[in-house]
């Protein structure tokens, strides 16, 4: 049937679209582990994570040069590289994993340039955000934001105290519940649950970890000396962490009015004047 040829090839080449705005928004964490990829295997005149830290704090001068990135996402990615810096810290005393080598710019055996892995999560989200004109709808952001720091807390308390990432999971799932994500691929409008793309993330971020701990950017303890695949379980935690990114690049976007979704229906449209503005939206979701 020429319809069902015809609904096929569209879907395909949505498919296609959708994949390739996925990799164009992962330039900063594809770059990154270009980085981590060329210092393992490239003589290098200083210490490999000096290299790397010189090399991230490039990419982001020039992220923001050739306007991919604005300066208020940029502070806000690097409020997101100071708290992995503060996890990392914490992690590596307590043994968690470790960082191979040396360099000028480690501390408490943590190399600077280590926040910037977390940082990668805040830029992707930042990039997704503009090239899929993400929108959400039903978000409550003072539930999210203090689940997101319960979530955060548990990553140290756990340690002394009772595990609660499935409980603090569970909330979650409670308050998202009902809150979606819009995004456009080519001319049509799509959405979500915001808690399904939490999962996604996390487990392409889990991928990501394989490769990092591949290339020697660090160590479980079980990793140093043959790799072995990182542990499923981890999976979890990174779709958790995603929470916190997203908490902290909403708040920008909110500021931008950019954060709420108008309407109900899944399809791209003008805004016309009579409606009212992002900010107003915004103020309502926050009030309701």
């Amino acid at each position: 049937m020429p319809g069902g040829s015809s609904r096929i090839v569209f879907a395909c080449s949505q498919l296609i679209r959708f994949g390739w705005t996925q990799l164009v928004s992962c330039l900063f964490p594809l770059m990154l582990f270009a980085g981590l990829a060329a210092s393992k295997y490239v003589a290098l005149p200083i210490p490999r994570y000096d290299a790397l830290l010189l090399y991230c704090l490039g990419l982001t001068f020039l992220f923001w040069l050739i306007r991919l990135e604005t300066w208020r996402e940029i502070a806000v990615i690097f409020g997101f590289h100071l708290v992995g810096l503060a996890l990392e810290l914490f992690k590596v005393q307590v043994g968690s994993w470790q960082y191979p080598g040396d360099a000028y710019t480690k501390v408490a055996g943590v190399p600077l340039f280590a926040g910037f892995m977390y940082a990668a999560v805040g830029s992707y989200i930042c990039q997704a955000w503009r090239r899929f004109d993400l929108r959400v709808s039903g978000y409550r952001p003072l539930l999210t934001t203090a689940l997101a720091l319960l979530i955060y807390a548990n990553f140290f308390t756990h340690h002394w105290m009772v595990d609660l990432r499935a409980p603090i999971a569970i909330a979650l799932l409670v308050v998202l519940r009902r809150t979606w994500v819009f995004y456009t691929v080519g001319v049509r409008r799509y959405r979500m649950p915001l808690a399904l793309s939490f999962a996604l993330i996390g487990f392409f971020l889990w991928i990501a970890e394989n490769a990092g701990t591949f290339l020697d950017a660090w160590n479980y303890p079980d990793q140093v000396d043959v790799w072995r695949l990182v542990h499923p379980a981890k999976f979890g935690a990174w779709a958790l962490l995603v929470t916190m990114s997203f908490v902290l690049v909403a708040s920008v976007k909110s500021l931008e009015g950019r954060l709420y979704h108008r309407g109900t229906l899944a399809t791209v449209a003008t805004p016309k004047a009579t409606e009212i503005s992002p900010q107003q939206e915004d103020a309502n979701q926050i009030r309701s």
